[in-house]
């Protein structure tokens, strides 16, 4: 265990992954033992070639959502809601294109991904305090992707939306809540969501490609699903505070009951919780979150009683991230995270053909043509993030009737891809950790 956590051992092989991912800089806290240890890698800019340091901040991207989450159930305990309090009983103008999800989504539909509402809209509505609000009331049209509670697909916009709650029910702006509720309570001194702030320390860009990205951040409006920058400590510090009651909740452990299963566990985890993603390791429960923005990833663990923050500033990075839990998980635990997903020796002989078509959900286009075996499928980013990335292509080798595998060019990773239908007949991929409905 000493070894595990040796300073110079650790920084040598944070270095060494780094290298063998392309990682252009990383930053580690690692929480065991009751001591917290930081280890570092690599720049913040391949342009600058400014050094990462400890204290450094990386964009965290969705462990946001666990922070937002948190506030509800803040709130949750003080008795001005519950998780099953309809969003138009504290947001009365709230509308979406849906009449039936607008009367009766809840708190929780939102906070488990459950809602059904069509999440990656990426709408920029301003710098201003009213930034949440006014993406609010652009979700009038926000569509269906699949009905109310009927399966999990991740939602940006959901959390938004619940983000928009916490502003009403408290009277503040969501940033100025989120400090008020968990930042200054926790005394997380490197933990800041606007720019302007983030700029006061050494902020690590993400990189495209192995080059600079061209965008730094997500716009602000976006803020209670992605836009924390943090050190890592500083994030371990927070999931401490959901493993001791009364240290922000008087009952963290109920964020951690599972409430939905999600229809592709692969690279993410077998539940969802309130906020968490769960799963099991080798017998034991393990819960966390990721988060990806414009170039950056972040990876937060919680098994047993010891905590990881990995956070990394482009290249492979859920390459990375994997060999390091396995690394050291398997080192301080002797526990395992799942092998990443793979392609049998011989692909499983499948009716391609009943999975081919056009499936469309906000933000992103798939078409998946059968082709020697498997299935051809073109990934095509759309609407306003359409010009950070170009269209993927990945060949989708099936593994069983529904489950099947591919990976870009270039890329060691291997991502899942699982075809199903919801209980009325509905056509359904689940990739990316969204549920996407075949369109035509």
């Amino acid at each position: 265990m000493a070894e595990a956590l040796d300073p110079r051992r650790r920084q040598a092989r944070l270095a060494e992954l780094i290298e063998r991912y392309r990682v252009p800089g990383a930053s580690v806290a690692v929480e065991h033992g009751g001591e917290t240890h930081t280890f570092t890698a690599g720049v913040l800019n391949a342009d600058t070639r400014a050094p990462v340091r400890p204290d450094s901040l990386f964009q965290i991207g969705s462990i946001t959502k666990v922070y937002t989450a948190t506030q509800l159930m803040l709130l949750v305990e003080k008795g001005r809601l519950t998780l099953d309090t309809r969003v138009i009983e504290v947001l009365p103008e709230f509308r979406v294109a849906d009449p039936h999800t607008t009367e009766h989504v809840t708190i929780r539909h939102l906070l488990t991904h459950t809602s059904g509402l069509d999440g990656d809209l990426f709408l920029d509505t301003g710098r201003g305090d009213d930034c949440v609000a006014k993406y609010v009331e652009a979700c009038a049209d926000l569509a269906q992707i699949h009905p109310l509670g009927a399966t999990h697909s991740y939602c940006n916009s959901g959390f938004v939306i619940a983000g928009r709650v916490v502003e009403r029910l408290t009277g503040k702006v969501w940033d100025a809540a989120l400090r008020e509720q968990i930042i200054e309570p926790l005394g997380l001194t490197h933990t800041w969501t606007l720019p302007e702030d983030v700029l006061r320390f050494g902020a690590a860009v993400g990189h495209l490609d192995g080059k600079v990205a061209p965008v730094w951040h997500l716009m602000r409006s976006c803020g209670p699903a992605g836009l924390i920058s943090a050190r890592p400590r500083d994030v371990v510090a927070f999931a401490r505070a959901h493993l001791t009651p009364g240290r922000l909740l008087r009952d963290p452990e109920a964020m951690r009951e599972p409430q939905v299963k999600v229809p592709n566990p692969q690279h993410l985890g077998s539940h969802w919780g309130i906020g968490w993603i769960l799963d099991e390791w080798d017998g034991h429960r393990v819960f966390g979150h990721g988060g990806n923005t414009i170039g950056q990833s972040a990876r937060l663990w919680v098994v047993d009683d010891t905590i990881v923050c990995a956070v990394a500033n482009g290249g492979h990075t859920a390459a990375f991230h994997q060999a390091l839990a396995e690394e050291l998980f398997g080192e301080l635990l002797g526990v395992h995270p799942p092998a990443d997903p793979a392609p049998p020796e011989e692909p499983a002989e499948v009716d391609l053909d009943r999975y081919a078509g056009m499936y469309e959900r906000a933000g992103v286009r798939m078409t998946m043509t059968p082709a020697d075996g498997a299935l051809e499928a073109r990934i095509e980013p759309t609407g306003a993030l359409a010009g950070l990335e170009p269209p993927t292509r990945l060949r989708l080798i099936p593994v069983d009737e529904s489950v099947f595998v591919g990976r870009r060019d270039g890329e060691p990773t291997w991502r899942a891809a699982v075809f199903y239908e919801l209980a009325d007949g509905s056509p359904y991929v689940h990739f990316g950790a969204r549920a996407t409905p075949k369109r035509a």
